[in-house]
């Protein structure tokens, strides 16, 4: 062996040795491996439940439980302290204490049922969304917390099956089993899109508004199911509580809106609107709970043709 190959060699050694480590280690490993794939998104079936803040718990409660006819449920929600009520076999309104001068819409948080509450947490976490650690409910179902870009309140929870089946969970005094949708005051309907519609992919249902041409609502149907969130557009910043009780809304719907209303009557209903067709075709009634938060009654298909735009998506059922 010459003198030059020699030498060439004690310094090509040492560079070899380094090289060698460094493509063992594992931050040489993670550098040099291709990105991950991005979560999943798991799906999303349904609105699992409201909460409602109240200023007087029991009247809310007389309202939901007599007036609604739903059925108190405390042990599936928050506790005995924060009542709880079943829509149907999978649905709830909740209740809790809520400051006696807020000005501001008591509509507190939407849930979603998701197939999988922790991979929604990594999927929104893999798209830069803040939110909550996966944790048990009171009721012991894993959910995860998160608000849209608007600031609105979600919670993505695991089914929940309440036992006993469809005719022990609706009384026969309780108009309606099935929540349909929740409404929400929307600043910037492109912003919201971006999340609901190309994160969460949400798909259009209907749109329109007072006035053709102009859109006042718009449906935002879940990706694996057929409730929808409505945006409640061109809302006043400065907007009343009254106003934004009106706004921030829950839908609960009716196979027959005429006969939903006898049974809220006899539930000793004093209201004195009456059932209306709306612009999007569906038959609709409007009540509201002791702090001013509607609550409407709507037939679960069209009657008519709606304004403004054509339905594209399916209609819920009861």
């Amino acid at each position: 062996m010459t003198k030059p190959f020699t030498r060439a060699l004690m310094f090509a050694l040492p560079a070899l040795l380094l090289w060698a480590l460094c493509v063992s280690s594992p931050l040489f490993s993670a550098l040099s491996s291709p990105p991950s794939e991005p979560a999943a998104r798991p799906k999303i079936y349904s609105i699992a439940f409201v909460r409602f803040k109240s200023t007087n718990l029991e009247k809310s409660k007389t309202f939901y439980s007599a007036i609604l006819g739903l059925r108190p449920s405390s042990a599936e929600c928050r506790g005995a302290s924060d009542p709880c009520f079943r829509v149907g076999e999978t649905q709830q309104v909740q209740l809790i204490d809520g400051p006696s001068d807020s000005a501001s819409a008591f509509l507190e948080v939407i849930a979603l049922r998701v197939e999988n509450a922790e991979g929604m947490r990594a999927y929104l976490t893999s798209h830069g969304i803040a939110c909550s650690k996966v944790a048990p409910g009171p009721n012991g179902l894993p959910f995860v917390a998160a608000s849209d870009p608007e600031g609105h309140s979600l919670v993505f929870v695991e089914p929940l099956m309440i036992s006993g089946g469809p005719d022990q969970v609706t009384a026969s005094s309780q108009p309606s089993a099935r929540m349909i949708h929740a409404g929400i005051v929307v600043r910037k309907r492109g912003v919201e899109d971006e999340f609901y519609r190309e994160l969460l992919g949400f798909r259009l249902y209907w749109h329109g508004g007072m006035k053709t041409g102009t859109d006042d609502w718009v449906d935002m149907q879940v990706p694996d199911g057929t409730d929808w969130i409505e945006y409640m557009l061109n809302v006043s910043p400065n907007a009343s509580h009254k106003t934004l009780g009106v706004m921030n809304h829950i839908a609960l719907g009716v196979p027959d809106i005429h006969a939903a209303q006898q049974q809220l009557i006899k539930n000793g209903w004093k209201g004195t609107e009456k059932p209306q067709i709306g612009r999007d075709g569906k038959w609709q009634l409007n009540l509201y709970d002791p702090d001013g938060t509607r609550v409407e009654l709507m037939e679960f298909t069209p009657v008519e043709k709606p304004c403004c735009s054509e339905y594209t998506g399916p209609h819920p059922k009861p």
